[in-house]
């Protein structure tokens, strides 16, 4: 049996999606961007900003799931210009202690709202 998972930590779902699902103890994270959990808005001024909130996002999923970045075993980073990828790799580096995750990044044409990036994770 499956576990939705949600957090009033993280942004509220702008679909018919849930922010997390539970399965036989492996955690599947919905895509997270710049919304701020508290006001339900955008915050995309920076780069820096808008990829901490990104990262934040998750955290309070996956603690809501009892778990943290070390739990996480696979990541995927939707980004829309790929000239933004050491900017953001160094900020999501900064999350993880050590044994990263596996992890694709993709440029892709547009993202939900018009944010500069989105990140889903799997964690176990």
């Amino acid at each position: 049996m499956k576990q939705i998972i949600n957090t009033k930590n993280a942004p509220s779902a702008i679909g018919p999606y849930s922010q997390a699902v539970l399965k036989n103890g492996t955690l599947y994270t919905s895509g997270q961007i710049g919304l701020n959990p508290e006001t339900n808005k955008l915050e995309i001024e920076t780069l820096n900003h808008e990829t901490n909130l990104v990262m934040n996002n998750l955290k309070a999923v996956l603690k809501e799931a009892n778990m943290d970045f070390n739990s996480v075993i696979k990541t995927t980073i939707y980004l829309k210009d790929m000239a933004d990828f050491s900017e953001i790799n160094e900020i999501y580096a900064s999350y993880f202690e050590k044994d990263f995750p596996a992890r694709e990044t993709v440029q892709v044409a547009k993202l939900p709202l018009d944010v500069n990036v989105e990140i889903s994770m799997i964690a176990f």
